[in-house]
């Protein structure tokens, strides 16, 4: 999976791609289409994982 399938701006695209992210991880390839759609989140992940990407 690509953050390209996930539905994001193509500015959020163009600055993860800025930063070196290639694919997203687990939690980010659950997590993002799901806050696309407006829903609440509550996730758990090791850290490492990508959760607070920056």
């Amino acid at each position: 999976m690509s953050f390209d399938s996930l539905g994001l701006n193509p500015d959020i695209l163009r600055a993860v791609a800025e930063q070196g992210y290639v694919e997203p991880t687990p939690i980010q390839q659950q997590a993002i289409p799901a806050v696309l759609q407006g829903r609440d989140l509550m996730a758990s992940a090791q850290t490492g994982t990508g959760k607070t990407a920056g």
